[in-house]
């Protein structure tokens, strides 16, 4: 019997806890982005972008989210990805399998079609990776809408694919935003992350010590050309897993939820819309997002995952058909969090930020209203 199909009843009760935490983290982030768009429209847009502009330190308030704040968010995304891999529902060939080769598709794809869009305009093809994300929070808070109508084997099927989405998305960054380097800042994050592993090795379970040298990672880190938040991800997979991993996850995960993550959508969501013009519609980066995320993540997701099973390579999950296969993959292109992240990354000028905040989410919201149809469709009588 396959394990990914049949979860222990202990791991069950964990994922149901960790579904419905980010279902509801999805909620409050749709409410987010909508107080964005309204503040970005109103009579208090001057004073929103403002608040964000204001320096506080070295730093504007929108860098101290996104540099700051979303560190400590990739530091649980990390940590997630650890225990997963380590432990939970990817820790076996026939749990990794499918979901594995679905996130593959689902990267591929879409950067395939940004890029067709985009090819006669290079300025712009630093975007490629925007619509190859998946909003893990976003997505689940879609799937909770619908209950018990979708089988628990396919929730957590779009758990694992969006933590592999994000150690994606994780590698994206680090090799492919990076600006210059600063050797000495980056030998002063080695040096960090060198004592990291020491630390690690020498079996400290309190996690103190650690969050003490990773704080002094994201300051190396801040000058050093590689994204801080990579400090996160470098912290969250030397904290050991049986000791301090989990008391600290567990600490973290309503505070990510249900604050980092809102205040990121709050600060990133923004759209002036009166200076948004019909040409948009035949802007190359909004059709690029737009299109990767909606098309692209549903053809890649659904695609590579009906080739996996219908060779043998993974089981359908459990309780699932093809209909709501491909409705969850349909999902996944609900790119938000991530995408607007990565987005920042690669117009760090405010080069095509309309085009892209407003790709993002069009293309996010196509695919949870289109998923979330697809879904709600009464399936068919069994045939007996």
């Amino acid at each position: 019997m396959d394990t990914m199909n049949t979860p222990s009843r202990p791991l069950l009760s964990a994922i149901q806890r960790f579904l419905a935490l980010e279902s509801a983290s999805g909620m409050v982030l749709v409410a987010m982005m909508v107080l964005a768009l309204g503040l970005a429209n109103s009579p208090w847009a001057d004073a929103y972008q403002t608040a964000l502009d204001a320096k506080l330190g070295p730093l504007s308030v929108l860098h101290w989210i996104n540099d700051g704040l979303m560190a400590v968010f990739f530091l649980l995304v990390a940590m997630e990805i650890k225990r997963e891999f380590v432990a939970g529902e990817l820790s076996q060939p026939g749990q990794l399998a499918l979901p594995a080769l679905a996130a593959l598709g689902g990267m591929a794809v879409p950067a395939a079609i940004y890029v067709a869009l985009d090819w006669n305009d290079p300025a712009h093809l630093s975007g490629w990776a925007i619509p190859t994300a998946t909003d893990i929070a976003f997505s689940l808070g879609v799937l909770a809408l619908l209950g018990s109508r979708v089988p628990l084997a396919l929730k957590v099927f779009l758990t694992a694919l969006a933590i592999i989405d994000d150690l994606g998305a994780i590698l994206v960054i680090a090799l492919f935003y990076s600006g210059g380097l600063n050797l000495p800042a980056l030998a002063a994050a080695a040096a960090a992350t060198l004592i990291l592993v020491g630390l690690n090795r020498a079996g400290i379970g309190r996690t103190w010590p650690y969050l003490l040298v990773g704080l002094a990672l994201w300051a190396s880190l801040m000058p050093s050309g590689l994204h801080a938040t990579i400090g996160g991800v470098i912290l969250g997979l030397t904290i050991p897993l049986k000791d301090g991993q989990a008391e600290l996850e567990h600490s973290l995960h309503p505070w990510v939820a249900f604050l980092i993550l809102p205040i990121f959508a709050l600060a990133n969501a923004g759209i002036g819309l009166n200076s948004v013009g019909i040409s948009i519609l035949s802007d190359p980066v909004f059709l690029g997002i737009a299109a990767g995320l909606f098309l692209g993540k549903q053809a890649g997701v659904f695609g590579a995952s009906w080739a996996a099973i219908r060779l043998g390579l993974a089981p359908m999950p459990q309780g699932a058909d093809w209909r709501s296969l491909y409705g969850v993959a349909v999902l996944t292109g609900i790119g938000f969090t991530m995408s607007l992240f990565i987005g920042g990354l690669a117009f760090p000028d405010g080069d095509a930020i309309v085009a892209t905040r407003l790709g993002v989410i069009v293309g996010s919201l196509a695919s949870a209203l289109a998923g979330l149809a697809i879904l709600s469709m009464p399936r068919p009588p069994a045939q007996s």
